[in-house]
């Protein structure tokens, strides 16, 4: 065996993929480098205050980045027809584990939310792991409609809907959003009638307005459309955020050099680790991300139209939505223009769960790439 195959960033076999599947790779390698740099300093002064120890989050993150790579440098060498034999029960698993986040004394309480459940002496969140194998089961499915029975269909559009409410239940609107809207996106790049697709769409506006009614948590988050009305109630975060985000300027105070994050800005390290960027880096740093979302997101719908075959060209449509949608959300809540709310910036927030979910999704999205009978290999010199 080439141990080096264990190491993503030597890969000696690289140089034989094509280009795209190059090309989402080192993106993949940019935005997870310059996500730790970020973390570094956005979770420094919370874990010396809070652990006495200012490397506690950073070097926790290491662990799962290097956990995560394995599983990732494992996709993009396999097959997906491995993978797809096995995915539903991988999602059944995991669905199993966000109902039992719902039972007395088996979801660990966070804020107020019920997402996250200890196996052993790891805490894992359901609600992100559960994102690439939706991915998986929507290709899957939407990309042979015509050939399953009704039964079949109906089926796992049910486990699709539980999966959904079972988010919504932790409390989880933001989370059972993008997951509703990344199946609605695969389900729209199969062709799906249009029936169908408003359908869903109708079924998922009534499924928000209807939680948005009975929880009024959620409703006190409208407060995004005025947050200086309640500056230090129920504005307070995005306050924060704003001038986090205001303070940088152009160019940013520098790196490390936040003032936001020492005790100002809550939760500096997941949901509003955006802001501390924007503080640091500034407009022209917040404009290079946004610049890497939008490299990201052309190269992975450029593998999707590649991709002559139907499922693999939905997996990468899903994986390309989940990632960037998510990345989007997150900044927008940072900059007030979605209501406030819990979602974490893919490979730059703080979480296991969401780096070995992230990273599956690009070696998924590397994986079509590489399987595509499109894809064009020219050779990288070495």
């Amino acid at each position: 065996m080439n141990l080096r195959l264990l190491i993503p960033f030597f890969d000696p076999t690289v140089k034989d993929w094509s280009l795209t599947a190059r090309s989402i790779r080192w993106l993949t390698f940019l935005w997870l480098a310059i996500g730790l740099f970020v973390l570094f300093s956005a979770s420094y002064y919370h874990g010396e205050t809070e652990l006495k120890n200012g490397l506690y989050y950073f070097n926790r993150q290491l662990i799962w980045v290097s956990i995560s790579l394995l599983i990732f440098n494992a996709i993009v060498h396999l097959p997906l027809r491995n993978f797809l034999k096995f995915s539903h029960w991988i999602l059944l698993g995991i669905l199993v584990l966000l109902l039992l986040t719902m039972l007395p004394g088996m979801g660990r309480n966070t804020m107020g939310a019920d997402r996250w459940i200890a196996i052993g002496p790891i805490i894992i969140q359901p609600s992100e792991l559960i994102k690439p194998f939706l991915v998986l089961q929507g290709a899957k499915l939407f990309g042979k409609w015509d050939q399953y029975s009704f039964k079949v269909k109906a089926t796992w559009l049910g486990v699709f809907v539980i999966a959904l409410l079972a988010i919504l239940k932790q409390p989880n609107l933001s989370t059972t959003a993008l997951c509703g809207m990344g199946l609605w996106s695969i389900a729209f790049a199969a062709g799906l009638p249009l029936r169908y697709l408003a359908g869903m769409a109708i079924g998922g506006g009534l499924l928000a307005a209807l939680s948005l009614m009975l929880n009024s948590y959620q409703r006190s988050r409208l407060s995004f459309l005025d947050p200086w009305a309640d500056p230090h109630g129920g504005g307070l975060q995005l306050v924060q955020s704003l001038l986090a985000i205001g303070s940088g300027g152009l160019l940013g105070k520098g790196f490390g050099l936040s003032q936001q994050k020492l005790g100002y800005l809550p939760i500096p390290d997941t949901d509003f680790i955006f802001s501390v960027f924007a503080e640091e880096f500034g407009l022209v740093g917040g404009v290079l991300l946004l610049l890497l979302l939008m490299g990201y997101a052309t190269v992975g719908l450029l593998i999707a139209s590649r991709s002559h075959h139907p499922v693999h060209r939905l997996i990468a449509v899903g994986t390309t939505t989940f990632i960037v949608l998510q990345s989007l959300l997150n900044i927008g809540v940072a900059a007030g223009t979605f209501p406030t709310t819990g979602i974490p910036l893919p490979m730059f927030s703080y979480g296991g769960s969401s780096m070995i979910a992230s990273l599956i999704q690009s070696a998924l999205l590397i994986r079509v790439a590489r399987e595509s009978a499109a894809a064009k290999v020219i050779p990288l010199r070495v």
